[in-house]
């Protein structure tokens, strides 16, 4: 991709942030009154939001749902308590998501994750999840080249996932976030790549229903950590802090056929953009230059439009998978997102196959139900899996739980 732009610090440091954005949502759209900005659509954003982009085709096909699925190797991502209730004793996954590809051919994002069980009551994992913008060429104020450059963004995360009691875990994930978007062309501005470390939460607890039905229920909050800046200075950009609880039921009708059923609800712990005058005064809301903890405790209570507004910014997703004999399976999805908080709502669909022994692959489309444009329409979403040796095999000390 090539593209001519007047490099400026705005553009520098939102780059990312528009590519994922303007094309689902209007944002901080003009309301009824001429005097007040932000009347109608009020769509909560952040930096990097690449971290929010779900990276794997299984849950990808399922609506975006996550946190209650069965474990597998990209559980880190969707809640890293459950990854200790994966079945397999080491494995690794690799995906791959095309990025606006109606559009272009050179923006994409990558995701590898990797896990090893200790013991019966130990996991860890490791994930690397890799954005790649595409090239673009850089001008100046006279429309004068001044090279090209490919914007990136990484994150690195560690995992480690344990067993508390038969049923009930929790995991902790650390990680390192890079993200280069204008390279050596500062134009006079002092714009740099952004760094940030950041750390996930997750709880997940699973119980039988009877002789063939199972119930998972999952909690995390990820992505808290320090704001990003781009400049070194005051000018600081929130991660997208997430709060993601949900279930999944799974229901066996015999032994070669089950069905799961999936809900999620997600909601960003960063602070809601308030309303304000002509002369740039707030009248509703609260000031979003906050710190990391009043903008996760205060998201909840700074929505200009108050109790009503709030429960819009709760996103859902549903979704339900069916496998055959634990070898093919047919997934669809659906996620909803309410109309002034960035109106994405789409319809998700999937396919899986697991060998016998150790591969698998996933493949995911999204179908748009609304008349924005997603970057991810009408594209495929790749996964393949690679898992060795159950676990139930194993005869590792620890393995008991006291």
């Amino acid at each position: 991709m090539k593209l001519s732009a007047n490099l400026s610090l705005a553009i520098a440091v939102s780059l990312s942030l528009q590519i994922f954005v303007a094309s689902n949502i209007s944002a901080q759209g003009v309301g009824g009154s001429p005097d007040l900005i932000g009347q109608q659509d009020n769509a909560i954003t952040t930096a990097v939001p690449f971290l929010a982009i779900s990276p794997d085709a299984r849950h990808a096909a399922l609506g975006d749902v996550g946190v209650a699925t069965s474990a597998d190797p990209s559980s880190a991502y969707w809640n890293a308590g459950k990854l200790v209730f994966i079945d397999k004793l080491y494995g690794f996954s690799a995906s791959y998501t095309p990025w606006l590809g109606k559009i272009v051919n050179d923006m994409s994002i990558s995701y590898l994750s990797g896990f090893y069980k200790i013991n019966r009551q130990q996991a860890i994992g490791m994930s690397l999840k890799y954005f790649d913008l595409g090239e673009i060429n850089f001008r100046d104020n006279n429309n004068v080249s001044q090279g090209d450059f490919n914007p990136r963004e990484v994150a690195v995360d560690v995992t480690y996932s344990r067993l508390l009691t038969e049923n009930f875990s929790v995991g902790l994930s650390a990680r390192y976030i890079h993200s280069n978007l204008t390279g050596a062309f500062t134009a006079g501005n002092d714009a740099q790549p952004g760094n940030s470390v950041a750390a996930d939460i997750g709880v997940f607890y699973t119980t039988e229903l009877g002789t063939s039905s199972t119930l998972n229920l999952g909690a995390a909050i990820s992505n808290i950590g320090a704001k990003i800046s781009y400049t070194g200075g005051e000018n600081k950009d929130f991660l997208p802090t997430n709060l993601r609880f949900g279930s999944a039921l799974t229901k066996e009708l015999d032994p070669f056929n089950k069905f799961t059923f999936a809900l999620d609800f997600n909601k960003l712990l960063v602070p809601t953009q308030p309303r304000y005058d002509a002369q740039g005064n707030i009248v509703d809301g609260k000031d979003p230059d906050r710190s990391l903890l009043s903008g996760i405790f205060g998201s909840f209570s700074d929505a200009p439009d108050g109790f009503k507004e709030e429960i819009k910014e709760f996103m859902t997703s549903v979704g339900v998978e069916y496998w055959y004999n634990d070898t093919f399976a047919g997934r669809i999805g659906y996620f909803n997102e309410a109309k002034t908080k960035g109106n994405r709502k789409y319809l998700t669909l999937g396919i899986g196959f697991r060998s016998k022994k150790a591969f698998g692959v996933d493949v995911a489309y999204l179908v748009p139900t609304n008349k924005r444009e997603h970057p991810l329409a009408e594209t495929l979403r790749f996964s393949l899996l690679f898992q060795w040796e159950d676990f139930s095999n194993r005869d590792l000390s620890g393995s008991d739980t006291e």
